[in-house]
């Protein structure tokens, strides 16, 4: 057997329980503009090289607050500006935004359920 088979290639997907997964799905697709499928989910295609970070942080972080969930979701953009305009237009607040970080912009909100996203928009370097 060869050590090149039988390993994580990536993320194939993100799962979680909502209290009401309808209107979550609206609010993702209306507010966000994710596609959402007619099965409940959506499907991110993209032609750019693309990474996934898998990243376990303690139990006591406070990295996720102010969301009491266990997990964030991180949604890679092209423009960081451009998307916060289009939030802000829906109404939805920015918790904090950083152009500071050396990997590039971040900006992070919460939905409806109470979970984190964040948004980043990667360095050019």
């Amino acid at each position: 057997m060869s050590d090149s088979t039988g390993r994580i290639t990536g993320v194939g997907g993100i799962f979680f329980k909502s209290k009401d997964p309808k209107k979550l799905e609206a609010w993702y697709r209306d507010v966000l503009g994710l596609r959402i499928e007619d099965w409940g989910g959506a499907i991110f295609r993209s032609d750019a090289p693309t990474v996934v970070v898998w990243n376990a942080f303690p139990d006591t972080t406070d990295h996720m607050a102010p969301s009491t969930r266990e997990f964030m979701v991180n949604f890679a953009v092209d423009d960081l500006d451009a998307l916060l305009a289009k939030l802000a237009a829906k109404g939805v607040t920015v918790l904090k935004r950083d152009d500071s970080d050396p990997y590039g912009k971040f900006a992070w909100i919460l939905d409806p359920d109470g979970t984190k996203i964040e948004f980043w928009q990667a360095s050019k370097s």
